[in-house]
């Protein structure tokens, strides 16, 4: 089993920045593919970026330029960096591993970004 433990979220003015760490279990996380996951109240979970054992990234197109996305393989950690935010940005996010076919889910951290 993956443990997966978010950190760093909060509320911010339109146009800061914030960073979000997971922190994860396990002594393969090099072997993890990896990502950050959104939801909106009422809306579905939506993938944000991921990357893979390789370190290849992929955004959707609304975070392209504002988010960073990487990971430390040392440390077990995934990091986002979101930076421009903007109140659409607004969501629970999480962070997922997926590992031996099997997905693994973070608790989830809450964003705010006020106007």
């Amino acid at each position: 089993q993956v443990q997966l433990v978010e950190s760093g979220g909060g509320l911010v003015q339109a146009g800061g920045s914030l960073r979000l760490s997971c922190a994860a279990s396990g002594s393969v996380f090099s072997r993890y593919a990896l990502g950050w996951y959104r939801q909106a109240p009422g809306k579905q979970r939506d993938l944000v970026a991921s990357i893979d054992t390789r370190g290849n990234r992929n955004y959707v197109d609304s975070v392209k330029g504002r988010f960073t996305i990487s990971r430390d393989n040392d440390k077990n950690m995934l990091y986002l960096q979101m930076n421009s935010l903007k109140p659409e940005d607004t969501a629970v996010y999480y962070c997922h591993a997926f590992f031996l076919l099997r997905d693994h889910w973070g608790q989830g951290t809450q964003v705010t970004v006020s106007s």
